[in-house]
């Protein structure tokens, strides 16, 4: 329950924040340039809270559902002006003002991801050496030669100091569906290796992640035991501080990961252990205790993992880090990077060659920002980043109710040397509601998948 509740108020935090950006954008620049403002919401529904502030006396309202929010400006389509204020009306406009104020929504998310990037770079981003840990049998990192304790330090000529930077250097090359690929690894011994990965027709742009469909996994920690706990399955059966698990039954064991998911799935089953102790191979017989979870019945055996020495954990963490003004072009860089990667994968789900199951609704970006929130500010602000990023790339494409919508229509006006019709307008309106709850309905579609597999 508190990780439920920590989800939902770093979400309602982050998207209240990323709306509050992009509407102040419009705000900012219609008041600059002489649009009246009557309204400033943050959120859709009924008002929680509201006042007014200026010389317009306009309504500042914070409303019940905080998935959006609007700018409500003076204009005749909406309503009777005035006749001394219709100099303020935003359909009196002329169409370069137009244009400016609804583009400033988009790009003041865009110039907030750049501002969140370089407090991340100042802040310093925590990461973890890209140290391999298993390589799928058959995968393309297998062919190409990746083993596993294998750590990536490049990936197409990008230099990958953290797993962030080789899953978008992959990523990268994902969407350029480059034919292969040249890595540079440091074994475990540390010599480096340059190896070729030839991808074929594969798509790292699949369903799961870009790291599962190249075959690679993160480092984990190893199955050795540490504490048993007294009168537990682990203690009945002969388990011991410092006993590796090798394998059980026919699956060979590599990470504790695997070991507590194989116990989990098997709650009150007799187990066949293989381990590994002072250099000799003991058989066990293991039988997990029944545990309740969240209403599932899981397996459990009371024993805890044993963990690396401080040393070792210091060697798999790194710190990217910048001063005050290198931090700058690193932000401008990040932004730029996760643009571009975001368009591309956009294009790549309209012509078939990524999967639409990589679409995130609520529920995801929720779990995403309670996820961030607890690993710590930089990886919170990383978050944002990436939203803002998404947010005014999504406003930007050009559908109608979206302002990239309200851009096709100027761009049409400019070309006829008139306005477009309202009822053409009406039309588009409607056609872009049907695309945008289409839309919603395949990522809320994606998020319940999500939680019950």
């Amino acid at each position: 329950m508190n990780g439920v509740f920590i989800s939902l108020l770093a979400f309602v935090v982050a998207i209240g924040a990323l709306v509050t950006v992009h509407e102040f954008g419009h705000y900012w620049v219609a008041r600059r340039l002489g649009v009246k403002v009557l309204r400033f919401s943050i959120g859709f529904g009924k008002p929680l809270w509201s006042r007014t502030f200026g010389d317009d006396r306009t309504e500042l309202v914070v409303a019940a559902i905080p998935l959006g929010g609007y700018v409500k400006m003076l204009d005749e389509r909406e309503g009777e002006v005035d006749a001394g204020e219709l100099h303020r009306a935003f359909n009196r406009k002329p169409l370069s003002t137009r244009a400016a104020v609804v583009v400033a929504g988009p790009l003041f998310n865009f110039l907030f991801a750049i501002f969140v990037y370089w407090a991340m770079f100042v802040a310093g981003v925590p990461g973890l050496r890209p140290v391999v840990g298993d390589v799928q049998a058959g995968s393309y990192a297998a062919a190409a030669g990746i083993l596993s304790g294998d750590e990536i330090i490049s990936v197409g000529g990008k230099q990958t100091p953290t797993w962030e930077s080789t899953v978008m250097a992959l990523l990268d090359v994902g969407l350029d569906e480059q034919p292969s690929i040249t890595l540079t690894v440091r074994g475990a011994d540390g010599q480096m290796r340059r190896l070729q990965s030839e991808l074929g027709d594969g798509i790292l742009l699949e369903k799961g992640g870009v790291l599962e469909n190249f075959g690679i996994g993160l480092w984990q920690l190893p199955p050795v035991i540490d504490e048993i706990v007294a009168g537990g399955a682990a203690e009945r059966a002969g388990l011991l501080g410092g006993d590796r698990i090798l394998g059980a039954g026919d699956t060979l064991i590599d990470s504790w990961n695997e070991w507590v998911m194989y116990v989990r799935d098997r709650p009150g089953e007799q187990l066949a252990v293989r381990v590994l102790r002072a250099g000799a191979e003991i058989d066990l017989v293991l039988v997990p205790e029944r545990k309740m979870d969240a209403g599932q019945a899981i397996g459990f055996i009371g024993a805890s993992v044993q963990l690396p020495d401080q040393e070792q954990r210091d060697t798999m963490r790194v710190v990217v880090r910048h001063g005050l003004l290198g931090a700058f072009p690193a932000a401008l860089g990040k932004t730029r990077e996760v643009t571009t990667l975001t368009l591309r994968t956009l294009w790549k789900m309209v012509t078939g060659k990524a999967s639409v199951e990589n679409l995130s609704g609520p529920i995801s970006i929720a779990q995403y920002a309670g996820q961030s929130a607890t690993i710590g500010l930089a990886a919170f602000l990383g978050f944002l980043g990436i939203v803002s990023v998404s947010l005014g790339v999504l406003n930007l494409l050009p559908v109608p109710i979206l302002d990239g919508g309200h851009l096709l229509y100027y761009l049409v006006e400019l070309v006829k040397g008139s306005p477009v019709s309202e009822a053409t307008q009406l039309v588009g309106q409607k056609i872009g509601i049907v695309m945008l709850l289409t839309l919603m309905s395949v990522a809320f579609y994606n998020d319940i998948l999500r939680l019950v597999e």
